[in-house]
């Protein structure tokens, strides 16, 4: 089978390339462990994140919104002192943060799904054929850069334009496995059969 070329050889990012990224994701938990993680990504690459990502979620609670934001200093020292993730006090205390400003957005929008998929580009704004050069020109679009001074307008940390990007790449708010990608298709009917969540 074709593929992108990002995963390369790893079969760990092979089977995230083919069973994961691109995805529709509507669970927020998941949303917003993808927003932190994509985060803590910032000047890495996304496949130390990935091998990383079950200590990430033993150390984050699951990234349950509700719990981290119960999180205080002990929860940073003990975070700071845990090898199996990454050691950035900076990226701890955003996720943290972020973790209060996701409840916050739930309680406006009635769920963080709502939200985010707002932000989903309309198809006329899209590529009509994805190639991997034109995909290397799109690691910050319009929609993301909006996105992304949204959200910190109402507080967030570490979401960036291209940080964005890549969650909505991830979550399936666009679909970019290029066109003679052998996933890109049942990506796309994923897509076309998802409900997108109403906001409040």
């Amino acid at each position: 089978m074709k593929r992108c070329l990002w995963p390369g050889e790893d079969e760990l990012y092979i089977q995230y390339h083919d069973r994961e990224w691109g995805r529709p994701v509507t669970d927020d938990n998941r949303l917003f462990e993808k927003i932190c993680l994509e985060g803590f990504q910032s000047g890495l690459s996304w496949i130390t994140i990935l091998r990383k990502r079950d200590n990430f979620r033993k150390a984050f609670a699951d990234f349950d919104p509700q719990r981290v934001s119960r999180f205080g200093a002990r929860d940073v020292q003990r975070l700071l002192k845990d090898a199996g993730i990454v050691r950035h006090r900076g990226k701890i205390e955003s996720t943290i943060n972020n973790a209060g400003r996701a409840l916050e957005l739930i309680d406006e929008r009635g769920s963080l799904a709502a939200y985010f998929w707002s932000w989903e580009p309309a198809a006329s704004s899209r590529p009509k054929r994805l190639t991997s050069d034109a995909l290397k020109m799109m690691s910050i679009t319009a929609q993301s850069t909006a996105l992304s001074k949204d959200l910190k307008k109402r507080g967030w940390t570490f979401v960036g334009p291209t940080t964005c990007y890549a969650f909505m790449q991830a979550m399936g708010l666009v679909n970019d496995h290029v066109h003679d990608c052998g996933v890109r298709r049942e990506v796309e009917a994923a897509r076309g059969a998802l409900i997108r969540p109403a906001t409040r």
